[in-house]
This record gives structure tokens, sequence and C-alpha cells, in this order.
């Protein structure tokens, strides 16, 4: 890259505004040229590791992605319990639980841990999913060992400093706060609630502002007693490390945690029925846009049909070039980005849409969804436009892989959900398979009207009577009023026992 000293680009700098205008025309005689896209280049075959496993006699899964590249390595822990445990009106304790793992541990306070970290080049890193909690960082080689030491030391012997939980809470409580002011925050938390119903996905995992003030030490303690175990736990290597050296470095830093003879407490249902109207608008009085929120039940990350969902998704609002953005951003300019969210889980999923737009246009974009949703459902997508997705899906499955960090992330994945290490390896041929017969019938099968919920977040005098005349099964809830705890959305009414007479 060229650099220029300060005098001479103020000798160039009468002369960029000349450069400017030739460029912009010589950029628009290209374009007046040919206004086609290049067409895509040959699939590029991606080298990936396939991975290795051994269990250690506790029941830890030891898994191991060797890639010598550079010499670094990922390592991550991986409980497989997160959010979806959370205890009825307690949403946030696995995410808090997850969270305070590097604020102290018996033998070393939160800034002797970063400081240890620090010390290794390696920073630790914790945090809570649905579906798992993890603790990991990353390190040369050399300095693998200390590492794993301060991830065992973090993730078996937290301490939970009472000053900790009360910064952390205050923390995730501002953040939240901050979040439910936006309209698109709000649009996908009530989407959740109406995908999930009263299962243990429909709460929000980093916590509501009702839960989060009424969760102890003794909830986050409990969670981690219970579910930390070695025999429910998954220890992933990403980088320059083999297998056998992977089970010594563990068997040393986790071996002498044992597995507790009680079996683990039975999984709540992950989705239950919902009971929200199909269209809701949030009223959020006063914000400068509207967004709106689309969501439909979608699949597991195991089911067969995961690949024609993927592709799909690409069609349908996965890149910048897909159908959504195209006619809602590039045709219309009635926003700066429209897309969709192919969300795989362990036992449930969704597919959505999300588009942030004026308030007035609200109703409009609404339409162009529901339009969307209905042309792929019904209409094979051209071979062209497939190819052009797929080459997407492709590179950035490859892009994903460049980090040792994005490796172990992508190999966690295979494990968590049960499916096969070999998986990654055949992640391109299968994209490239999947037909636009496939595509149809992914889209027939969850993005039907009758199954969708539409949520219409902001400022609803200025779209809700219009979208109640369009869509006449609308109900209506203000943003300050919302119970995020509740199925309905609505706070529970506890009556007071009868008096006896």
């Amino acid at each position: 890259m060229m650099r220029f000293r300060k005098s001479a680009w103020s000798e160039l700098r009468p002369y960029g505004l000349l450069v400017a205008m030739m460029l912009g025309v010589c950029s628009a005689s290209a374009w007046a040229a040919s206004n086609t896209l290049p067409e895509p280049g040959p699939v590029r075959k991606v080298d990936v590791p396939v991975a290795q496993e051994k269990t250690l006699p506790n029941g830890l899964r030891v898994v191991v992605a060797q890639r010598k590249v550079t010499p670094l390595v990922t390592t991550t822990l991986y409980v497989k319990s997160g959010a979806e445990v959370d205890p009825a009106q307690l949403a946030g304790v696995a995410n808090l639980s997850a969270s305070l793992l590097v604020k102290g541990t018996a033998t070393r306070s939160a800034p002797q841990l970063a400081q240890a970290a620090d010390a290794l080049g390696g920073s630790l890193s914790s945090g809570a999913g649905y579906d798992q909690s993890r603790i990991g960082i990353t390190v040369t080689t050399p300095k693998l060992a200390a590492a794993l030491d301060l991830v065992a030391d973090a993730a078996l012997h937290p301490v939970f400093a009472q000053e900790e939980i009360e910064r952390e809470r205050k923390q995730t409580l501002d953040a939240l706060r901050v979040s439910l002011s936006r309209p698109d925050r709000l649009a996908r938390l009530v989407a959740a609630r109406a995908a999930y119903g009263e299962g243990a996905y429909g709460h929000s995992a980093s916590g509501t502002p009702a839960s989060l003030p009424r969760i102890t030490r003794d909830d986050i303690a409990r969670l981690h007693q219970t579910y930390y175990r070695p025999d429910n736990a998954v220890l992933v290597f990403a980088g320059d490390i083999d297998l056998d050296q992977a089970v010594a470095l563990a068997s040393k830093a986790f071996g002498e945690w044992k597995a507790p003879a009680t079996p683990l407490p039975a999984a709540a249902a992950t989705r239950g029925k919902s009971v929200l109207a199909p269209i809701i608008v949030v009223d959020l009085p006063g914000t400068g846009q509207a967004a709106v929120a689309s969501v439909h039940a979608g699949i597991a990350r195991n089911a067969a049909e995961y690949y024609p969902g993927i592709v799909a998704n690409a069609v349908l609002g996965g890149s910048y070039s897909s159908r959504l953005n195209q006619e809602i951003r590039i045709k219309r300019g009635l926003s700066y980005g429209a897309g969709s969210s192919l969300d795989t889980r362990r036992d449930a999923g969704t597919l959505g849409a999300s588009v942030q737009t004026k308030n007035p246009s609200a109703v409009e974009v609404v339409g162009l969804v529901l339009g969307e949703f209905d042309t792929l459902a019904h209409t094979l997508p051209p071979a062209d436009e497939l190819t052009a997705r797929k080459a997407t899906l492709a590179g950035d499955f490859g892009f994903g892989l460049e980090t040792t960090g994005g490796l172990a992330g992508q190999v966690a994945d295979l494990a968590l959900y049960g499916l096969p290490l070999d998986e990654l390896a055949h992640f391109v041929d299968k994209v490239q398979a999947v037909s636009g017969e496939q595509v149809c019938d992914f889209a027939r099968m969850h993005l039907d009207r009758d199954g969708t919920t539409i949520v219409v977040a902001g400022d609803a005098k200025q779209f809700a009577d219009a979208l109640a005349k369009a869509y006449p099964k609308t109900e209506r809830y203000l943003a300050a009023s919302l119970d995020f705890d509740s199925a309905t959305l609505k706070p529970v009414v506890v009556k007071p026992p009868a008096e006896k007479h």
C-alpha cells in the first residue's frame, strides 16, 4: 500500500475533486457498458481438518482439529447446557453463571485471572447461548498447558463473589435497557416468544428487567453445581496440537473433575404452543423507525433438511444480493438492509426475516416480506441465482475457518449437536448438491403464511391502523408494559385468596 507524507498529500489535495470526478465517470462508463455482475468462479475446495476425539475416564469428551499452519491453539470448554435450563422466572441465570467464570476463583481474583492470561499472550472469554455455556482462550502452542490450567481453574472453581455478581447484573441490566429502547431488539424478543411460546427457548438468554434482580448467588451456584460436570462437557482444541497431546493436557487439567452419581435433570420442553396473534404491533412512541420481524418454526441443527435450509435462507435474505435486500433496499430504498436468518438449535429452530424502515412504510414492507416468502415457496429459483448463493455460502464457510477460533467453533457445533466430526469436510459438496426443488420444498414447509408471525415495533400511531386494516388478526402492545417472562407478554395477575366466612 502506498503511503504519502503529509506535505506530499497537501500538494495533491487540489486535484482530489478532479480525480474523484474522473473515477466516477470511469465507473459509470464501466457500468453502462456491462450492467450484469460477473459470473461466479469455480467452486474452490476448502481444506478442512477432520477432527478426532477421545473420552476421558470421567466422561469429558476431548475433540481435536489439528492444523499446523501457525503455532497457535484455541481451546474451549463447552458445557452442554445454556439458557434453556434457566429456571422459570429466572431468565439469565446461565448467562450470568458463564460470564462470572472469569471474575474470580478460589485462588485468583478477577484481575489476577486477567493478568495471568495476559502474561500468556491470551485472554479468557466466557459466555452462554441457549444450548451451551463456554470458557476458552487462544495462545501460542508452548503456552497451552498453562492456559489450560487457567481455563480449568475458572470453570471448576468460580467463587461467584457478591460484588462481581452485582457488577455483572448492573452491566447486563444497563445493556438490556438500551436494547429494549431499540425497535429491532424489541421485535426480535417478541418474535422469539411467538416462535417458542412457553418453551425454554422462548425467554431472553441474557435475562429480563424483572428476572435479573431476582437472581441470587445461590441460584447461580446451584446452576453451576448441577450442570458443570465432565459427562456434560466437551473440551475442544483447534490448531497446532494432535490428539495424544490434547488428551495428556486435558487429563492433567481436568482429570480430577468427578462426575456426580446423580443423572442430569430432565430437559424441559424447548418449544411450547404460542398464544400470540399472527400480527403483533409493539408501540414504542417517538421512535424514528419501525422494525419488521417475521418468524416461523424452523429446524434443529441435526435435521435432514439442514442444507436445503441454509441454501433457502441464502436465496431469501442471507447476503447483500439476496431477494429481500434486492427488493426492499436496492429497488425501493425502503431500508438500509433487509435480511433473513436460519437459527438452528439442539431441539428446534426458526426461519425469519428482519427489516428496519420508516414508520409510514412499515405496512408496505410487511407485504413485501410476505410476498418474497410466497415466491420462494412456489417458484423454482433460477439456476444462476442458486449458483451465486451457493458460492456465497462456500466463501463464507472458508472464511470462517481461517482462524483457530473459527475452526474451533465449527468443530464444537458438530460435537455439541451430535453430528459426525467429518461433516465440515463435506460442507461445500452438500451445499452444491441442493436443488431448486429442495429449496422450494423447504420454503413451503417453513414459510407458509398460516405459521408465520409478523412483529412490527415502532411508533404505532404512524402505521398500526393501516396494518390492522390490511391484516385484521392484529394485536397491539405498549413496549413499556411488555412482560418478557410471560408467554402472553402480559403480566400475570395473581388473585388474592378468597376470604373465609
